[in-house]
Formats: C-alpha cells, sequence, structure tokens
C-alpha cells in the first residue's frame, strides 16, 4: 500500500489539489499495480514565506488549462463557426487529418473541404479520455455526429473518435475518425 507525500505552496485552487492527488493515485496505481483504494496521497502545504526556490521566495504558478477544456471549447467554437475563437486553440503548427486521408493546416480548407459532404454538423459526446506525457497530452473524445447532408436529409448517430494532440496548452494535431463514408451509401 504505496503512501505518497505531496508539498506545494499554500494557495492552490482545492479542484487542482483534488486533480493532483487523483493523477499521482493513477500513477502509482498504473506503475505498481496497486488498486487505487490502496493508494494514500496527502498534500502538505507550506506558507509562500517558507518556500524557496533559487534563494528566490516562490508563490503558487497558475493551474494550466485542462486539456478537456481546451478540446471542448476549441470543438464548440468550430460548432459555431466562431473560426476567430477556434484558432486560439490552435498551435501554429498545427495539422489535422479527416476521413480519407484530408490533411489540413488551416481551419478554412477543413470548412471548404466539409461544405462539399454536409450542410451542418454537431457533436454529442460520449465520453473524453486524458494521458499525458510530461508537459504534453492526447486527448481522445468519442460520440455521435449529427447534422443535415447537402440534400437537406438529416442524419444521426452516426459514429465518430477525435485525437488530439496538446503541446503548451495549445492543440498540435486532430486526427478524425468517423462513419460518415459509411452512412452515405
Amino acid at each position: 500500500m504505496p503512501m505518497i507525500e505531496c508539498t506545494l505552496i499554500k494557495g492552490y485552487e482545492e479542484k487542482t489539489r483534488k486533480l493532483l492527488a487523483e493523477r499521482v493515485t493513477d500513477a502509482a496505481s498504473s506503475t505498481i499495480g496497486a488498486h487505487p483504494d490502496q493508494v494514500i496521497v496527502t498534500i502538505k502545504e507550506v506558507l509562500a514565506a517558507n518556500y524557496m526556490r533559487g534563494r528566490v521566495n516562490r508563490k503558487p504558478a497558475a493551474a494550466p488549462t485542462e486539456p478537456e477544456v481546451i478540446v471542448r471549447e476549441y470543438l464548440s467554437a468550430m460548432e459555431k463557426r466562431d473560426l476567430e475563437t477556434a484558432k486560439q486553440y490552435l498551435a501554429n503548427d498545427f495539422t489535422m487529418i479527416f476521413p480519407g486521408g484530408a490533411s489540413f493546416k488551416k481551419i478554412e480548407d477543413l470548412i471548404s473541404w466539409s461544405s462539399k459532404r454536409y450542410k451542418h454538423v454537431k457533436k454529442s459526446f460520449e465520453y473524453f479520455d486524458t494521458s499525458f506525457k510530461g508537459l504534453n497530452a492526447t486527448v481522445f473524445c468519442n460520440g455521435y455526429l449529427e447534422g443535415t447532408w447537402l440534400s437537406g436529409e438529416t442524419f444521426s448517430q452516426i459514429r465518430f473518435i477525435d485525437r488530439f494532440s496538446i503541446s503548451d496548452m495549445k492543440i498540435t494535431s486532430q486526427s478524425v475518425w468517423n462513419d460518415m463514408g459509411e452512412s452515405l451509401r
């Protein structure tokens, strides 16, 4: 039964401390095989006046935006066709790959390509799954698409999976898999 103690400068929000404890629990469970109920995580807080690094007293840094939040806000902006907001979530070298190998670096090119496939599409999510490697994250989301074909006929219950790579709180890539091609047949 592992017991892990973390020490933080006092001042982090409760939700940030809770997330840290959950992630440390998951790391211990996946590394040594301990059931999460057997992993004990404690967080000790010290006053900023009692914390020094490099001969300088420090204050808590702002917690980064959760990768899932970044993806949800990006997809929401895309659904609303608020392209300027959507672009704020993207790294300069952002790339996206859609079914059939369609690859884009600009949102406007994606919009042009998709306008030949459907009038409107909306995603409903079943789940998000996030993994981390240092400061980088990978977010998978899946669920169903609904919308309107070019003919005016509606569609729904089309499965999709999106994979996002995130670095420095920016989306660097998006890969999309869905059954739209099958539904067109």
